[in-house]
């Protein structure tokens, strides 16, 4: 849950600057998709035949299994257009692999690059050489040497073939797990303790495994990043964004933002509508952890991935603070940023594409983009109507979680519980409606 919150908190650390066209990216994409899907299968198919090459026996049956399973699910995302083709972003990150490719001729030149409809700022590679690039991350970091920075670490992945790598040790692992099971069936003494030990220590050893990856990729994407002779200290700003995005707390929705949204024409706004529900007594430590959380972390705390690089790397000692953007980097984060809510609508996160509506409307002293704003408001409604109507509502708008959930996203829930499935109607046909 916690780390679905912070997908939008770092949008309300940007929405004073939000006041741009609201032009959204363009979607007629059939031809570039058509063609991608044709590049990806090809590239899928040189992957699988370098796996046959250098596996064998029951290991190469299953990857290979495995990458024609993918293959199918992946190509369905990219056909239901969870993806972009013609926004600019995808050929401004191949611009930025090529930089990195002219002082690093070890970078593969055969890097596709798809950039996906989500606000989560974050990237990924492929073991075929695709790199996917989420939208939110251009939103989060401040210039293009932070973004070229975090393009490096996934790199430093692609070089050094941690997804294969790791894909492979598992397979490994559970072949080798028949006989593990085997054995504790013929245990008369405590098999479900020693089935749980074995569970465990399976689990942190996958772990601290990509716990050394993320690492390995912060130390060679680095060397890659300072060969071009860009400025050193970004690669450490763009991980201090990662560390922000992990602790920064939520802008607040005032009552004025409710009572100016929701006391309509025909329905007027219910105080009742903003009670609160009591759990200061309920308590939440009676679950005791089985697992170390730290234990099974995936990734290093991100104040020890900087802590690593300084100390591996002597010039990152010193601190500076992050260097404007220029405006071409500025247009595409525009662009990026317009696209939030209909990400979120599109994702199916409609609760939380009201909310982040909400936000705007309390930061956007201008009112440049209500109209928008409102259009989108309307059709999150709309679905969280269906929703309700469907007994499905859950699906879609979170549960009040006060360990968890800041006080202004807690009295949102709230608000949000607390409406008749009549009143969300209301709401939804107005806005639906509104000009």
């Amino acid at each position: 849950m916690r780390n679905t919150l912070f997908v939008f908190l770092f949008y309300f650390f940007l929405t004073s600057s939000f006041a741009q066209k609201t032009t959204l990216v363009d979607t007629s994409d059939y031809k570039e998709r058509t063609l991608f899907i044709s590049d990806f299968k090809k590239s899928n198919e040189i992957l699988i035949k370098s796996i046959k090459e250098n596996n064998s026996g029951k290991v190469s049956k299953s990857l290979i299994n495995t990458y024609k399973n993918f293959e199918s699910e992946f190509i369905e995302e990219i056909k239901d257009k969870n993806f972009t083709f013609k926004s600019g972003l995808e050929t401004y990150v191949q611009d930025i692999i090529s930089d990195l490719r002219k002082d690093n001729p070890n970078i593969p030149h055969n890097i596709k690059v798809l950039i996906e409809k989500s606000n989560y700022p974050n990237a990924y590679c492929l073991a075929n050489n695709t790199f996917v690039v989420n939208m939110g991350l251009f939103n989060w970091l401040d210039n293009r040497d932070q973004l070229m920075a975090v393009i490096s670490h996934e790199l430093g992945h692609n070089i050094l073939n941690h997804v294969l790598n790791s894909q492979i040790k598992n397979i490994t692992e559970n072949l080798n797990e028949s006989n593990i099971v085997k054995g504790l069936r013929e245990e008369k003494n405590n098999r479900t303790t020693k089935a749980f030990d074995y569970v465990k220590s399976r689990i942190y050893a996958e772990k601290a495994l990509r716990r050394k990856h993320e690492t390995e990729a912060d130390s060679l994407g680095y060397v890659l990043y300072k060969r071009t002779n860009k400025n050193q200290f970004e690669y450490i700003n763009a991980l201090k964004n990662l560390l922000d995005f992990d602790t920064i707390s939520p802008n607040k929705v005032s009552k004025k933002i409710y009572l100016n949204l929701f006391d309509l024409p025909h329905q007027k706004f219910n105080e009742n509508w903003l009670e609160n529900d009591d759990f200061t007594s309920y308590n939440y430590e009676g679950y005791k952890q089985k697992f170390d959380k730290d234990s099974i972390a995936s990734h290093p705390e991100t104040i020890e991935r900087v802590s690593n690089l300084k100390s591996y790397f002597n010039e990152l000692e010193k601190e500076q603070k992050s260097l404007l953007a220029d405006s071409s980097y500025n247009l595409l984060r525009d662009l990026t940023k317009t696209e939030i809510l209909p990400n979120f609508y599109y994702n199916e996160k409609y609760g939380l594409g009201i909310y982040v509506a909400m936000q705007f409307f309390e930061e956007d002293e201008e009112l440049e983009n209500q109209t928008f704003y409102k259009d989108w408001l309307g059709k999150c409604f709309k679905k969280i109507y269906d929703a309700r109507k469907d007994y499905k509502l859950n699906r879609y708008l979170d549960t009040v979680d006060p360990k968890n959930h800041s006080e202004s996203y807690q009295q949102f829930l709230n608000f949000m519980w607390n409406l008749k499935i009549e009143e969300i109607k209301n709401i939804a046909d107005f806005y639906n409606k509104t000009p």
